[in-house]
Formats: C-alpha cells, structure tokens, sequence
C-alpha cells in the first residue's frame, strides 16, 4: 500500500482566502483533508467547499496546541501531514514521500521551508524544518511562546525537498499578527530563566542586537540580497517583527502589561 494513500492532511485556518485555494490545489493526491476553521468570516469556507475531500470542523480558537490536537483527533488515518493554509507541498516532496522505505519509516519526519514572496521561492530563510509529516498514534502538540511545537515518541528522521511557505495576505494582516505574536513571545521570555532560554531568545532579550542580527542574517548569511527586491522585502518583515519584540518587550520591563 502507498504510504501516500495512509496520510491525512491537517490544516487549520482563519481568514485564509488569500492562500488556502492554493495550498489544496496541492493536495489533489489525498482521498481526504481535514480543516479545522475557526469561524472565518472571509470568503474560506467557500473556498473549501470547492474541494470534495475536504472536510471542515469549526472550533473556537484558543491556543494552537489545542487546536492542532483536536485536529488530530479527526484524523482517521495512521499518518498525519500537518500543514499551514499558506504551505504549499511540492512535487519533489511527494515524490520523496512516495520512495519512502515501507520497512524502515520512523514515527516522524522534519521537512524543510522555503519561504517565498509573491511566489518566488528566495533562497534562505529563517524558518527551521518542522515535523510535517508523522505518525498520529505517537504525537502530541504543546504550546511554546506564540507557536506549538510537536512532541513525538519514537524516530525522527528528516526530508530532503522543500514545502513552500507563501503568504499572500495583506501587510496589514501581517502586521497585525506579529503584534499579537510578540505580545506572547514577551510572556514567555521574561517568565522563563535565562539559563532555559536558547541562545536566540538570549539576543533578544537586549533588545537592540536581534533586530540588526536577523536583517543582517537574512540578507548575508542567508543570500537573501541575491534575491532581488523580495530578498529585501523578507529580510525587512523579519527586521520589523524583532523590532515589534524589542518595542513591547521595552513596555513590559517599564511596567506596562505586555497586552495587543
């Protein structure tokens, strides 16, 4: 049996008419995807309703953990492929998945990013691999500052293609949610110890050195200034998301309740 016929996509989205279109357009190969929506009020649901083997369930958002684990408790299916409204899964990833050994799987798999602007892939990116694609009886979520991180019992071992991560929304939109991202990543710098924390989230909270660093690690380290105009243009929206950081991490240390 392919092990593609054994994989359920899971995706959450809100407000994701700008990008979901395109993400299931990739996901043709899959006799069924799960979407959990959190009561879109844009044109979503209508888009979702064009792809036969969607089917969605509506849950009230509260933290991403929670919402990926009810997710994973639709799922029918041994495997799980968990998925953005802005990711795009691409040819090569599932050719690589199809040629995986049957007989020597782990429980989980990294997959690599490539984050693209309007479209064009760039070169280098901030975003880490991430386990996508797992086995469901062996994962669990858990909350970690604005994000969820995925704990796995078992093997993990790591892909070689790309997943694309291209956002089309609004900057506004954008804006909006790094805000309400940084306001939690705050909570979770200062109430953790500064033995506990990594090394990045050590630079950030001086406040000053992140924001220069990450410009300078997207346009240099990462080849971003090869990219052209949307080389610049990601490296700004990472400039300005550790400025947003700094900005409210400066309102908290100053007494003033770090809320969006």
């Amino acid at each position: 049996m392919s092990l593609l016929s054994q994989i359920t996509p899971l995706i959450l989205t809100y407000n994701e008419a700008p990008n979901i279109g395109r993400t299931l357009a990739e996901l043709t190969w899959a006799g069924r995807v799960v979407v959990i929506d959190s009561f879109s009020t844009d044109e979503t649901l209508a888009i979702l309703e064009g792809f036969t083997q969607v089917e969605v369930f509506q849950r009230t958002f509260d933290t991403h953990a929670n919402q990926w684990n009810f997710g994973l408790a639709q799922v029918q299916s041994p495997w799980v492929l968990s998925l953005d409204a802005d990711y795009q899964v691409t040819p090569e990833l599932l050719d690589e998945i199809t040629r995986l050994n049957p007989d020597a799987l782990c429980e989980a798999y990294l997959v690599p990013f490539k984050y693209c602007v309007f479209g064009r892939p760039l070169r280098g990116t901030v975003l880490p691999p991430r386990p996508c694609l797992f086995q469901r009886q062996w994962a669990v979520y858990y909350d970690d500052g604005h994000t969820q991180q995925l704990q796995v019992t078992g093997r993990t071992g790591t892909l070689q293609s790309y997943i694309y991560h291209d956002d089309r929304k609004p900057l506004s939109r954008w804006l909006a949610a790094q805000d309400r991202y940084m306001v939690i990543e705050v909570r979770k710098l200062l109430n953790t110890p500064l033995s506990k924390l990594s090394w990045p989230d050590r630079i950030r909270r001086t406040k000053l050195l992140a924001p220069l660093l990450m410009f300078i690690y997207c346009l240099i380290l990462k080849g971003g200034a090869l990219d052209g105009w949307q080389g610049w243009y990601y490296a700004g929206q990472r400039l300005l998301a550790e400025v947003l950081l700094s900005l409210r991490l400066i309102e908290a240390e100053h007494g003033l309740p770090p809320q969006s």
